[in-house]
């Protein structure tokens, strides 16, 4: 019998330090019902927020410890206080995959039997299919197709055309699955406007920079040309190579940021400013660089031949 407080305390505690090592993958935040189950009862709950154990951040979630919030506690928190179902959402998704800076409130979808919380915009959904789940950086959260969905009922078309633009950059876009996306969710009001910018959505190889470098280098290397100057900047612009002495410049179409239709038209007067400046911009793409490197590095020795001519003349 003497054991039995003993025996309660020692529970207690393997309890606590569950429920902090639970909070460290979930930046610093719990559910009450995770609390739950790993054995505290809710008289124990309340008696450790009393403590200032346990902070509550929304009814039935708490912050362990401390109430230094970052915001990725304040996401998780969102997502906790409406449910295991629930996910991040809309602007807030949008913000943690990275396609946005800002989001003006935190943005949650969840079921419809779910009531809303303060300070949170809730989106009911009578489902949300396993495939437009994701988790990051611990949170649930809508997947990047399901994201753009969402982002077509609430922003403008500039704005979509933005969000868009930046999971090209990141590598994130999957046309199928944006258009998998739309499909399990039909009559969404923003389905207009989301083809309208992906009517402009053009799909290209992409590669990074230092792939192209080094492709281009080599080239460089096992056909004789001189070696450019990698990543030079002239009349206030950084180009991928540069050829001082002859103002050629060499531009990897296909590297990330330059496969998008936006900045295919930045890209175009760029060229312009630099003509401008006597610089010739000479554009190639990967498959150049693949495919046929022999046929590109005899033309790229041509134009500098002729380069060299027309500036001795």
């Amino acid at each position: 019998m003497k054991d039995g407080p003993h025996a309660a305390d020692r529970a207690a505690h393997a309890a606590d330090r569950a429920a902090a090592a639970l909070a460290a993958g979930q930046h610093g935040v719990v559910s009450g019902a995770q609390l739950i189950a790993l054995g505290l009862s809710q008289q124990a709950i309340q008696r450790r927020c009393a403590a200032g154990w346990l902070h509550r951040l929304h009814r039935g979630v708490y912050a362990i410890g401390h109430v230094a919030l970052t915001p990725r506690s304040r996401e998780i928190a969102a997502v906790l206080a409406h449910g295991p179902e629930a996910v991040l959402s809309h602007r807030s998704a949008a913000r943690l995959w990275g396609l946005a800076r800002h989001a003006p409130a935190l943005e949650v979808t969840a079921p419809r039997s779910r009531a809303p919380r303060d300070g949170i915009t809730l989106h009911r959904s009578r489902h949300v299919d396993p495939s437009d789940r994701a988790r990051l950086d611990a949170i649930p959260v809508t997947a990047l197709a399901r994201t753009l969905v969402d982002l077509a009922d609430v922003l403008s078309e500039r704005q979509l055309a933005d969000a868009v633009h930046e999971a090209e950059v990141r590598r994130l876009f999957d046309l199928p699955a944006l258009e998998q996306a739309l499909a399990r969710v039909p009559g969404r009001a923003g389905r207009h406007r989301l083809w309208r910018v992906l009517a402009l959505h053009d799909v290209a190889p992409a590669i990074t920079r230092s792939e192209a470098e080094a492709r281009l280098l080599d080239l460089c290397l096992l056909h004789g040309l001189p070696t450019p100057r990698a990543n030079a900047t002239i009349g206030g612009y950084e180009v991928d190579f540069l050829w001082p002495q002859t103002g050629l410049v060499v531009e990897v179409d296909g590297a990330a940021a330059h496969y998008t239709r936006r900045a295919f038209h930045a890209d175009r007067q760029r060229d312009r400013d630099l003509a401008t400046l006597g610089i010739q911009v000479v554009r190639v793409t990967w498959r150049d660089l693949v495919d046929d490197p022999v046929r590109l590095a005899g033309q790229l020795a041509t134009v500098l031949a002729r380069r060299r001519d027309a500036l001795r003349a």
